[in-house]
């Protein structure tokens, strides 16, 4: 109380509210409020309140707005995350479909590289969880600690997230330029003589590397028990990956995958495309984005090869680049009660384009032809109805949802 009043005191000048419901909150020894939620994991439209919350003591109503910024700061992220991660999902699930004879790959094809560009550990570590929902692999290792501790995973029992041992550009540097190919033998041969590695390889000419220092290793690959991932990481990654037709270098034009064919084959799967040798394979991790992954399925696709050829390190540049309103996250008060009156309150600024009209009174969820639509308006016994469950009470978490369960539900594509 004397941090709280000391605060206050300091920010605002002489504190005219005081500090007794500070007190009085502690003395209760709750927190005097409910929160009802749709189930986690679901896909929410836009407009649509994926969670409510209200105070259950009329001399605790300050609660609500002391709240607001707190929960929208810590919500908004992994849910914009979860939704983009479920957009690549789709996008990845539906060009294996079409052309993959392993469609379980997906699981790993988008890998979460975005930690080290966050805005603080904590964010790196929300927003990871949300990619967790779609995938498995991840770059962000305490994103699995945070889903053992709220959501009741368990990395001894169940697959939270994973990765492989890698490289990155100043492991290849220290091999020096000169005897670059000597450092991919010794990782090769001798560093992991086993299982995936993931080896940076355009450290200096990737080119070079493909066609001149793996076709030298081939027989170290093909012989090795495990993979070999060849790691680019710069320049435009379609025409890395799938080839650059405009080129006047016939590497270029080929591009990775080609290249890794010429040198390693592989065979060709029931639907008619080329799947690589399951000792080679590869990783494009810098600048990803919805579009570019859209863009480097189909054209493989269109050169005959399938999309799990690849996997894509989703990195910052897809997770950092959004803020709340990307998906348009707010919170807004819509209802109150003075001396046991109702009121339903909403804001519609005239000079506003009608985006910031909020929702009005009481409301309830319902779902129509598999979506969830907003119904505001209502009666508390109407409120008590519909898809918004009751997910917290006066200090109790009442459903405590599992990761293996939120999963599921994304899976299934249900609401």
């Amino acid at each position: 109380v004397a941090e709280y009043s000391r605060r206050i005191n300091n920010y605002l000048g002489e504190n005219q509210v005081g500090t007794q419901h500070i007190e009085d909150l502690h003395d209760l020894g709750y927190i005097p409020m409910v929160i009802k939620a749709l189930p986690e994991g679901s896909s929410v439209p836009i407009r649509v309140p994926m969670f409510t919350m209200y105070n259950t003591l009329p001399e605790f109503f300050w609660l609500t707005n002391y709240f607001e910024t707190l929960v929208s700061a810590v919500i908004w992220m992994p849910c914009t995350s979860a939704t983009i991660a479920k957009q690549y999902r789709k996008i990845l699930d539906k060009y294996a479909f079409e052309s993959s004879s392993n469609l379980e790959f997906v699981d790993w094809q988008g890998h979460d590289f975005s930690m080290r560009g966050m805005a603080g550990i904590e964010a790196g570590l929300l927003s990871a969880s949300g990619h967790l929902l779609c995938f498995s692999g991840t770059d962000t290792i305490p994103a699995i600690s945070l889903l053992e501790k709220y959501y009741k995973a368990d990395s001894d029992k169940e697959l939270i997230g994973g990765s492989v041992s890698a490289t990155e550009h100043s492991v290849m540097c220290m091999g020096t330029i000169e005897d670059e190919i000597g450092t991919f033998r010794r990782l090769i041969c001798e560093v992991y003589p086993k299982g995936i590695v993931s080896i940076v390889s355009d450290t200096w000419d990737l080119w070079k590397v493909l066609t001149e220092y793996l076709p030298q290793l081939k027989a170290d690959v093909i012989t090795r028990e495990g993979k070999v991932v060849i790691r680019p990481d710069s320049g435009n990654p379609v025409d890395i990956i799938c080839g650059n037709p405009k080129s006047i270098n016939e590497n270029e034009k080929k591009g990775v995958i080609e290249l890794l064919w010429e040198t390693f084959g592989g065979t060709t799967n029931n639907k008619g495309f080329k799947e690589l040798d399951p000792h080679i394979g590869a990783i494009y991790g810098d600048s990803i984005t919805i579009t570019r992954a859209t863009e480097i399925c189909e054209k493989l696709k269109e050169k005959g090869f399938a999309s799990t050829n690849v996997v894509l390190g989703i990195g910052s540049y897809t997770y950092q680049y959004n803020t709340r309103d990307t998906f348009g996250f707010a919170m807004k008060a819509t209802y109150g009660e003075v001396n046991g009156q109702g009121r339903e309150i909403f804001k519609d600024p005239i000079t506003d384009d009608g985006t910031k009209k909020s929702s009005k009174g009481l409301m309830k969820i319902e779902v129509n032809n598999g979506k969830y639509i907003l119904i505001d308006q209502v009666n508390w016994d109407q409120e008590k109805h519909g898809e918004l469950k009751e997910v917290f009470r006066d200090g109790e978490l009442l459903i405590d949802q599992t990761l293996a369960e939120i999963r599921q539900r994304v899976k299934q594509q249900t609401v």
